[in-house]
């Protein structure tokens, strides 16, 4: 039944902005880190990192990740959310032979299926940029890039569970992207929050230790789906 309900929520958002943010967010990072490397070449690469211009990249990059990541979350999960608030269809949707379970779990997993390739793009495009520099193919450093690109999603993902969950509750998007901007804001300063802190974890899941704050995301993301579905699962729907 899961797979009935996503493949049909996958459907519904090709006409969506969903597709266009996941774009959007990822290569936007490697599109602001070409111009900077563009205008500022000979000191960033022959000055600053010439004796590690991969981890020079890497390092410019990785402060951006978390906002963008919170930000994107807010706006896909309300994006996800809105194909059913905007047409009026959450009964009709609850009225077809499947369970109400079912219709969230597929709405979860959207959205982690559109921040995973939002992943793979910073991936690959963190990848293509580097050699468009002519960083060198020999010493591509793709065990950094890959935590770079997926550590923090990791940390991020009860802020998706949340979104998510504000998102489908709510019909009014005002109070989830609210919440959704103020902690994406709140992301900048996350190297001085303490580490038990959700808010943190994007930023901490790249650096030392990040074991902690990636099983802490994911257990925390699954306590809130669970917690979720059950509301969704005995709530009343317009």
């Amino acid at each position: 039944m899961v797979l009935r309900a996503l493949s049909a929520d996958l459907l519904k958002l090709r006409r969506r902005g969903v597709w266009f943010l996941v774009l959007l967010g990822s290569l936007g990072l490697v599109a602001l880190q070409a111009l900077n490397f563009g205008l500022r070449y000979d000191y960033l690469v022959r000055h600053l990192y010439k004796e590690d211009a991969w981890g020079g990249l890497i390092g410019e990059i990785v402060d951006f990740v978390p906002i963008a990541l919170v930000l994107g979350v807010t706006l896909i999960a309300s994006q996800i959310a809105n194909v059913e608030h905007l047409n009026n269809s959450w009964k009709q949707l609850l009225a077809l032979p499947i369970s109400r379970a079912a219709v969230f779990t597929s709405k979860y997993l959207v959205g982690v299926i559109a921040l995973t390739v939002a992943c793979v793009l910073l991936f690959a495009g963190t990848i293509g940029l580097g050699l468009a520099f002519g960083f060198g193919a020999e010493h591509i450093p793709y065990l950094k890039i890959l935590k770079l690109a997926f550590f923090p999603f990791l940390g991020a993902l009860p802020m998706l569970a949340l979104q998510l969950y504000l998102s489908l509750t709510f019909k009014n998007q005002a109070l989830p992207i609210m919440i959704g901007i103020t902690a994406a804001i709140a992301t900048i300063f996350a190297g001085n929050y303490p580490d038990f802190l959700p808010l943190a974890w994007p930023f901490l899941a790249y650096y030392a230790k990040p074991a902690v704050p990636v099983a802490s995301g994911i257990v925390l993301f699954i306590i809130i789906y669970l917690l979720g579905t059950g509301h969704f699962a005995r709530k009343d729907v317009d």
